[in-house]
């Protein structure tokens, strides 16, 4: 029988696409038994936004969270998504710490990592690949899909059989955008397929109304795994419905590998979580909506709602329609990267600049000189060499890998710097990721514990 599994992603990228990742686990942790059940090939459950949304915004340590779901989930396989040499951060790190955290995601109870990076740059992803393999997991390559001039199914791959050699276990086309249509789906998983003996994996996302139809082709072409979210979360930014997906391929021939009664109860366990979201104005009904923009500009549902938000803080919404233009001029010029975090933000932020400005790359910030120096790695296509020399100015460019350039003991100097307030090696972790943020943390979870302490002398 033909087999097709499905991996789960209420728990990271449905709530992230939908309601800024604000599930948080005292929400979600009494159905975590019965999605146990379920059948899934992997429950996508941290990394991404997840990590800093925790510490920020949740007040939960995102170590914590994933032991607690590691314990209430023996039996699935765990799945996170980190940005390569950014782990899930925006800038990049030395190896070692690339190395160290990667360590400790798979000794918390992480069994496959999805490895991508926002350039394809394969020298961006060598080093979690090689970690996560030696620790144990599952090291899953991810494309990040695209359409350009440069981006050919050859050049696709060629990605491909470079990751394979180094090491991956499956094989990810990961986009981000919704962009991947059906027909190209059908080539790419082909050309994969016939390329590599390998797992491979599609996600996409329903914003421009194409996804349904991408995992039907995709499939026909021998697509192994395809990413769902259960209905309640799923559908405008989000994924697919698990649910409706799990029937179609049952009632054509194949082996899915759910229990159809379990997806019936995580999805009524969801339901009045969602109309919760609805109801405080965290899930905005915009999210829901079919957005076809994206398959002319290119533009990610979330990048686009940042366009907006950007330019309305500034009281320029009249300027949208131009920034929509400029995007994809600014997005040649800078090499055509894949809109993908970090550089859906550089760019859309640079295409907003320029209109305002009314004069191209006249204001530039600090992050877009330094991925023209080369520090978010190898671009897809040269960068256009006049916009870089205004851009630059005098600066050169840098050569070769820019986390080689970092230095070695970036983890000692936080530990240092933390001294008592670090507890084990996660914190130093969680420190060096989003350093504000995780002493504030900090500082508030020492309060509460000695709150707590108060309170139990006070009782006696």
């Amino acid at each position: 029988m033909k087999k097709v599994q499905f991996t789960e992603t209420i728990l990271r990228d449905a709530n992230q696409s939908l309601v800024a990742t604000r599930l948080g686990y005292d929400q979600f942790e009494p159905i975590l038994e019965t999605i146990d059940k379920a059948g899934f090939y992997s429950v996508e459950c941290w990394g991404g936004a997840t990590f800093d949304v925790c510490l920020r915004f949740l007040n939960e340590d995102p170590w914590e969270r994933l032991r607690k779901i590691r314990a209430k989930m023996p039996n699935t396989k765990l799945q996170m998504l980190l940005r390569g040499q950014n782990i899930l951060g925006y800038k990049h790190y030395s190896d070692d710490v690339v190395r160290r955290f990667v360590r400790a995601a798979v000794r918390n109870g992480i069994d496959i990592i999805r490895i991508f990076d926002a350039l394809n740059d394969l020298d961006n992803l060598r080093v979690a690949v090689e970690e996560t393999v030696k620790s144990g997991a599952m090291a899953s390559g991810a494309i990040s899909y695209t359409t350009s001039p440069v981006h050919t199914l050859d050049k696709y791959v060629e990605m491909v059989k470079e990751l394979k050699e180094m090491g991956v276990g499956s094989i990810c086309i990961k986009d981000m955008a919704g962009i991947l249509s059906p027909q190209p789906a059908y080539d790419l998983v082909s050309a994969i397929k016939d390329a590599v003996d390998l797992p491979v994996v599609v996600h996409t996302h329903c914003t421009p109304g194409l996804a349904f139809m991408t995992y039907l082709k995709a499939v026909e072409a021998g697509a192994d795994v395809i990413d769902t979210a259960i209905s309640p979360f799923s559908g405008g930014t989000s994924q697919p419905a698990t649910e409706t997906l799990e029937y179609t391929f049952r009632e054509m021939g194949y082996d899915t590998g759910l229990d159809p009664e379990i997806l019936h109860q995580m999805a009524d366990f969801f339901k009045p979580i969602r109309a919760d979201f609805l109801a405080d104005g965290t899930l905005n009904p915009i999210s829901m909506a079919t957005d076809t923009q994206c398959l002319t500009y290119q533009i990610p549902g979330g990048m686009l709602s940042n366009l907006l938000s950007q330019l309305k803080m500034l009281g320029k919404l009249d300027k949208f329609d131009e920034a929509l233009l400029e995007t994809p001029r600014v997005r040649a010029d800078m090499g055509y990267p894949p809109l993908v975090t970090p550089t859906s933000q550089l760019v859309g932020t640079q295409a907003v600049q320029n209109v305002l400005a009314g004069e191209r790359y006249k204001n530039v910030g600090a992050e877009m000189k330094a991925y023209c120096r080369g520090e978010y790695g190898k671009t897809p296509a040269p960068i256009d060499p006049e916009v870089r020399a205004k851009i630059l100015g005098g600066d050169k460019p840098i050569e070769g890998r820019f986390a080689e350039t970092l230095p070695a003991d970036l983890y000692e100097k936080a530990a240092a710097e933390l001294g008592d307030t670090a507890r084990c090696e996660e914190d130093v972790l969680s420190y060096i990721s989003f350093p504000p943020v995780a002493e504030k943390f900090f500082a508030e979870r020492k309060a509460a514990e000695e709150k707590k302490v108060r309170y139990s002398i006070e009782k006696l």
